[in-house]
């Protein structure tokens, strides 16, 4: 059996970074509005609730987005794609090229702009691997034709020196 070579990184993505212009918008905003609403509030209790909301908001709509973002990575190599996500629970996804699948690409307006779009790897499984809007989808999906292409899987190697034999050639058992 002919050696493999070593699996290497192709490309390591995570979604593109505009997801995290809100959060940021959202953290300025904030910290803007209790630095100005401090000095307007007098009471001791009134300025713990205003840190206290403004706490749970920018935990909310700033911190937890960027957690998601950050949690979420997607690894192609040359053997096979892997998607991993969540903070506390872990989830790992892997496709084989070897496999063999479909690449789509979706892109939205905003996504069209930014150069980014959503990536749908079909195996024929129950439900596509998706890599949501990695930036320069349309060369993710050029790597990944072009990996599955190089992905050689034995069955199929074997099927296509058997179709490729002369059609004069007899085939017993055992011998040739």
């Amino acid at each position: 059996m002919p050696e493999r070579a070593p699996e290497t990184v192709v490309a390591q993505l995570r979604p593109h970074a505009r997801r995290l212009v809100l959060p940021a918008v959202v953290l300025v905003a904030v910290s803007g509005a209790v630095g100005y609403l401090s000095g307007i509030v007098e009471e001791g209790w009134q300025q713990l609730a205003l840190i206290g909301g403004a706490a749970l908001v920018v935990v909310l709509l700033a911190l937890a987005p960027f957690l998601v973002w950050l949690g979420t990575r997607y690894t192609i190599t040359s053997r096979r794609v892997v998607v991993r996500t969540g903070g506390v629970v872990r989830v790992r996804q892997e496709l084989l090229h070897s496999r063999g699948y479909d690449v789509t690409v979706r892109q939205s307006a905003g996504q069209a702009i930014a150069g980014s779009g959503t990536v749908e790897i079909n195996a024929g499984l129950d439900r596509p691997v998706v890599l949501r809007d990695v930036p320069n989808a349309r060369l993710v999906q050029e790597a990944l034709n072009d990996l599955m292409e190089e992905s050689v899987n034995p069955v199929a190697a074997r099927r296509q020196r058997s179709q490729a034999r002369a059609p004069d050639e007899t085939v017993h058992w055992g011998s040739r």
